[in-house]
């Protein structure tokens, strides 16, 4: 018997002071049963880094030939292509082959470091490539934030998340690995 998606829906208030982006979005997010909560609310945060009308969540694990998020154009082309861990350079070349901008979250810690010391010299050529590294730490805390129904408020300015509900925030930190010339 197949396991069933857990489903979560959430209300993101996100305030992005960098790009002048102010909206509220009803969300609901499907929990592949081989994710973790960790990854799922990583998905979250990526989509408040990123958000706009046409950014959306996809099948993501469960597909192979779809990142975890993506936004298309009005002509169906792919703008945007989110990646979240550690994708092995075929899949990388593919993303960028694919999309006009490609981001890629690492939050595993020293493991996404030593990823990215292997995989950095091949990524260079791409310049439609954006690595960044979450803190790792902060990404563990966001399990507290997890519930079935959330409120969430997601602040953005000067390149750090705020991530947060009303009773804790999160700071989340981030180390641009490779900047995206597009």
């Amino acid at each position: 018997m197949a396991l069933k998606a857990t489903i979560y829906k959430a209300e993101l208030n996100v305030s992005d002071m960098d790009r002048n982006h102010y909206q509220t979005y009803n969300l609901t997010i499907a929990q592949h049963p081989s994710e973790t909560t960790e990854r799922m609310m990583v998905r979250l945060a990526a989509f408040a880094l990123n958000a706009g009308e046409q950014l959306e969540f996809t099948k993501g694990l469960s597909t192979d030939d779809e990142p975890d998020l993506w936004a298309h154009s009005l002509s169906d082309e792919i703008d945007l292509w989110i990646e979240l861990g550690q994708p092995d350079e075929k899949r990388i070349r593919k993303a960028c082959n694919r999309a006009k901008r490609v981001i890629i979250y690492g939050y595993h810690g020293r493991a996404a470091q030593l990823w990215w010391q292997q995989i950095e010299n091949s990524c260079r050529r791409f310049n439609n490539l954006q690595v960044v590294d979450f803190d790792a730490a902060a990404i563990e805390q966001l399990q507290q934030l997890t519930s079935r129904t959330m409120r969430l408020q997601a602040s953005i300015q000067d390149g750090m998340l705020w991530l947060g509900d009303s009773s804790q925030t999160i700071e989340i930190g981030m180390t641009v690995l490779q900047e995206s010339s597009r």
